[in-house]
């Protein structure tokens, strides 16, 4: 399809269809971790996935998989320490995610002849988009929405009442799980997009910005994914003109929708 290549041979479309893809998973993702209130839970899977990727390269794995595997066994540590409660669990994720973060870091420094672009990776290059990232970014995605779909009544009873799930039979620990997984995948496929630094921020911010409009559960994730597509749409635009970093530019973008509805519906309401 000669339409198809040209967008796709074009970085600007390439990184506004991988822009769009994040936003597509992100918004619905991002209510379950306003809901549930995992903001700092998000950050530590994402401060990990720098871990996850030092040790790709130890092991010659692609990146993606290290990211998601590694995302995937620190929720599990995570969960059986908090099960012990030694700790707060908000101390629990403050030792982790610095500490993944401090590790992979140092791990990346006794590899001097790996060459990554460690800015990219905190802070995200979007409009390096290559038709690979694109490849993983939607495939993520089609996983992620399936399970979304197949698990959605769920999920959202574990999410609004846990102990009244629990009498029903549904399988609560599971569920969590699942959804640890769909949080490592969607950190592992938006590196490139925002960086591990600001995943969390296009996570939170979009679903934090629809809560305050929202009718119901559903209308929430609708619009979630509405102030996400406005967020990259209009960061990449920002970026266009005035030479900014894409990524940062979209949380942004993402952080002034959520001033300009919180100001106006705190208007209405006085």
């Amino acid at each position: 399809m000669p339409i198809l290549d040209a967008i796709l041979d074009d970085f600007f479309w390439r990184a506004l269809l991988g822009g769009l893809g994040i936003a597509l998973v992100a918004g619905p993702l991002g209510c379950f971790v306003v809901w549930r209130r995992m903001a700092y839970f998000g950050d530590t899977l994402a401060h990990s996935a720098l871990l996850g990727i030092a040790l790709s390269f130890l092991v010659s794995l692609p990146l993606h998989v290290g990211v998601i595997v590694t995302c995937i066994l620190l929720a599990m540590v995570l969960v059986l320490l908090s099960r012990t409660r030694a700790l707060a669990t908000d101390t629990l994720l403050g030792i982790l995610a610095h500490s993944a973060l401090a590790i992979g870091l140092v791990t990346l420094s006794f590899m001097p002849d790996v060459r990554i672009d460690l800015t990219g990776l905190l802070f995200g290059d979007l409009l390096a988009m290559s038709r690979a990232d694109l490849a993983w970014i939607y495939g993520g995605a089609a996983v992620i929405l399936t399970l979304l779909a197949l698990l959605w009544r769920g999920l959202l009873m574990s999410t609004i009442h846990e102990e009244l799930a629990r009498v029903e039979g549904l399988p609560v620990e599971r569920l969590r799980l699942v959804l640890m997984l769909m949080f490592s995948l969607v950190i592992a496929v938006a590196m490139k997009i925002v960086g591990v630094l600001l995943i969390t921020a296009m996570l939170i911010i979009p679903a934090a910005t629809a809560r305050r409009l929202a009718r119901n559960p559903e209308h929430m994730v609708g619009l979630a994914m509405i102030f996400g597509f406005i967020a990259v749409s209009g960061g990449l635009t920002l970026s266009w003109y005035l030479d900014t970093p894409a990524g940062p530019s979209s949380v942004v973008m993402a952080f002034l929708s959520f001033l300009l509805v919180y100001s106006s519906t705190a208007q209405s309401r006085a």
